[in-house]
């Protein structure tokens, strides 16, 4: 198994390790016996505990936000493709939260321990969002802004939606009216003065 080992097996080995131990008792040793092998093969892709963790991080990050990433390239309005993006960043913050609760908090925990990770990956999504405000100001629809700036603001302003720290709101009720009401008054701060912003439902055509 050694000779074979790849980086994919371990991260997958140390996420059900994590699930079952925790992120307080899980270690390298408990990932390598889950391998059937020594913790130095482990330590030949990962060079510390913290290296895998981030790597762990990284990867529960990419694939749950892989939805998101590609909702920032749906065509059409800045305006219902901006909606569009949130609302898909808040469905997969909350599904992921409501679906495996117990593997939500763990990975909540390793957030709070990755913040080169956290960074890098919220700095990833600001990007999206300022991509969909440069389309929307070059269309007219949103007015001339700093867009780095905007874009930041926009994500801090719908936090409730996907920071971990709210998770036991998604649940909720009314936490959608709650959602459709921050998305329209973001969208309406942002409207150039003569744009229209269409209203929650408003078509998105997904890409094919």
């Amino acid at each position: 198994m050694a000779d074979v080992l790849t980086s994919e097996q371990i991260l997958e080995a140390a996420q059900d390790v994590l699930r079952r131990y925790g992120p307080a008792k899980a270690t390298v040793v408990d990932v390598a016996r889950a391998l059937g092998v020594s913790h130095g093969s482990v330590y030949r892709h990962f060079p510390s505990k913290a290296a895998l963790r981030e790597a762990v991080t990284r990867r529960w990050l990419d694939r749950a936000h892989a939805p998101v990433t590609q909702a920032a390239k749906v065509p059409g309005p800045a305006s219902t493709r901006l909606r569009h993006w949130l609302s898909t960043l808040f469905d997969a913050k909350r599904h992921k939260a409501l679906d495996d609760p117990e593997l939500f908090a763990t990975y909540s925990v390793l957030v709070g321990e990755t913040s080169g990770v956290v960074a890098e990956h919220v700095a990833h999504l600001v990007a999206e969002i300022a991509g969909i405000l440069r389309d929307g100001i070059a269309a007219g629809e949103f007015a001339g802004t700093d867009v780095d700036l905007t874009a930041r603001a926009v994500f801090d302003a719908t936090g409730r939606f996907h920071d971990p720290a709210y998770s036991a709101d998604w649940s909720g009720p009314g936490i959608d009216d709650a959602f459709e009401a921050v998305c329209t008054l973001v969208l309406n701060g942002l409207a150039a003065q003569e744009s229209h912003v269409p209203q929650a439902g408003a078509e998105v055509v997904q890409p094919h």
